[in-house]
């Protein structure tokens, strides 16, 4: 390969191929859905939009809608979550703080909470990333369930497959 000493056009792209065993990239441009299929319902008010479902590395990185006020779920994180309020706003009842729009959440491993959309919050959208596994817990721990990148794959398949979008419509979202 010739080196170049300096670069002469600072806008001329990169002229090398990339590797051909990277994977291809993931662009959302609607990432706020209008079109009501793409949401995944979780539940009659909770639906999440998937953005990169990424199984070689055990994360996923969605959007979290809700559409009416109340406790969604008590759970806890094996490992680091991410969080960035794009509309409305939320809380843990087991902390003081308060998520709310244009907020960013760090919830570090081993954080157990009990998430909360309060009563005038008419649609709550939040940007997650959630690496490894939730477990859906009593209040005392025990584990009652569970989601980690594969159950949302299948929760996308199945909802996609009956929306009429087609169990594969996931794929473009998979890493």
């Amino acid at each position: 390969m010739p080196v170049q000493e300096h670069d002469d056009d600072p806008r001329m792209p990169y002229q090398l191929p990339f590797p051909k065993e990277a994977q291809e990239e993931i662009v959302v441009a609607d990432a706020i859905a209008q079109d009501e299929r793409i949401w995944v319902p979780q539940t009659e008010n909770v639906s999440f939009r998937p953005l990169c479902l990424n199984r070689s590395q055990g994360y996923w990185m969605n959007l979290l809608r809700v559409r009416k006020s109340g406790v969604l779920s008590r759970h806890r994180h094996p490992q680091p979550v991410h969080g960035f309020v794009l509309k409305g706003r939320w809380h843990y009842l087991e902390h003081d703080w308060i998520a709310q729009e244009g907020g960013y959440v760090y919830e570090p491993p081993g954080e157990t909470h009990t998430l909360v959309v309060p009563d005038d919050v008419e649609e709550m959208i939040t940007y997650f990333q959630v690496n490894g596994v939730m477990l859906y817990v009593d209040p005392w721990g025990k584990t009652m369930g569970y989601e980690d990148v594969f159950t949302k794959i299948d929760m996308c398949r199945k909802h996609y497959e009956e929306v009429g979008l087609g169990a594969d419509y996931v794929e473009q979202f998979i890493r």
